[in-house]
């Protein structure tokens, strides 16, 4: 898979400063439809308008994901582009968001849901007014969206997780998961097929899962509990963290720590946040997609949406730019391509 490269310049022109985000979080607080003033939210009558909803702002892995999502309503020729969302990724963080946009009339709404079901009423009411909504990165309960773009079939994103961190400890040996919210859709399918591997695969029968923690996507937190499995579980040999900011924060433990060299540590990270984890040996090896993919799919399927090119039934195609075509699948799901693993070979040629 051909990967988008990012530079730094480009990706600071691209996103939010963060007075622009406080400001819209202040905004829908006081009441306000954030993110929606003149000149860059609804769009003129007969125009299509498009938000994202992260699960939070101030996200490195998010911000590679919107810059992708702001491309692709470019080229998908949405007349305003939006990004609104909370600072925090708790469970009902997003509702005053999605509230806005319907008072606003937005035409889609992209969310990466906090949990499937806290937004629920919510998109049920934005699409009771007319937008269409495209969940991506985290899943919505589906009776909430018309279509949800996953970044790779989940049970590959588990299946490449285990097996590298089934090959770094020598496949025998106690090992922990530290996940970001309890309540995150992806990251529950991806441990829940985890679970599974191990129980049924007999290459694992002597790895033991002692532990699942939740660092909440801050950094802060997933450093401590990267910290307390550690001081928990003396004979840990390795931790499979499937999101970028508790990956980051447990190779930042770790690589200062007397645990260094003999607890393994894989998942989901960014090459750019890794790379020096991977040079100083903290890390041997990790996987990801292309997240800036994954939004700029995004942006095309709310644009056939609102078109009435597709209607989130299986079957359906729709053009998706200098990508080519995507296919809706079972339960209204698109998946954008296979992950990527990267190491000391390869992570240079990555910039993102």
């Amino acid at each position: 898979m051909q990967f988008i490269r990012h530079t730094k310049t480009r990706r600071t022109r691209r996103f939010l400063t963060l007075a622009a985000v406080a400001a819209s979080v202040a905004l829908v607080a006081s009441g306000c439809a954030a993110g929606n003033d003149a000149g860059t939210g609804t769009a003129a009558e007969g125009d299509l308008s498009i938000t994202f909803i992260p699960k939070q702002l101030n996200n490195p892995y998010t911000d590679v994901v919107l810059g992708g999502g702001k491309d692709g309503a470019t080229a998908a020729g949405f007349a305003a582009t939006e990004v609104v969302g909370p600072l925090e990724a708790s469970a009902s963080s997003q509702v005053s968001f999605i509230n806005a946009e319907t008072q606003a009339g937005t035409s889609v709404i992209v969310i990466a849901a906090n949990d499937p079901d806290a937004v629920g009423p919510a998109l049920e009411e934005a699409r009771a007014a007319g937008a269409k909504i495209v969940a991506f990165d985290s899943d919505t309960n589906p009776d909430y969206r018309d279509v949800f773009i996953s970044q790779v079939v989940a049970k590959d994103v588990a299946l490449i997780q285990i097996e590298l961190l089934a090959e770094q400890i020598g496949g025998s040996g106690e090992i922990a998961i530290l996940s970001a919210t309890a309540n995150a859709t992806n990251q529950n399918e991806w441990i829940k097929f985890i679970e599974e591997e191990l129980a049924s695969n007999p290459e694992y029968a002597e790895i033991s899962l002692v532990a699942k923690v939740y660092g909440d996507d801050d950094d802060t937190k997933s450093f401590q509990e990267a910290q307390g499995l550690l001081q928990a579980y003396p004979n840990l040999k390795g931790i499979i963290s499937p999101t970028t900011v508790g990956i980051a924060a447990t190779a930042r433990y770790l690589s200062t720590s007397n645990y260094k060299g003999t607890v393994a540590l894989t998942g989901l990270g960014l090459p750019n946040e890794m790379r020096p984890f991977v040079k100083d040996g903290t890390v041997t090896a990790f996987a990801l997609w292309d997240p800036a993919q994954l939004g700029y799919v995004a942006a095309f399927a709310g644009k056939a949406l609102a078109d009435g090119t597709i209607t989130g039934a299986e079957g359906d195609t729709f053009e998706v730019g200098d990508l080519g075509e995507r296919e809706v699948g079972a339960d209204g799901i698109v998946i954008v391509g296979p992950p990527t693993t990267f190491n000391a070979d390869n992570i240079d040629d990555y910039d993102f």
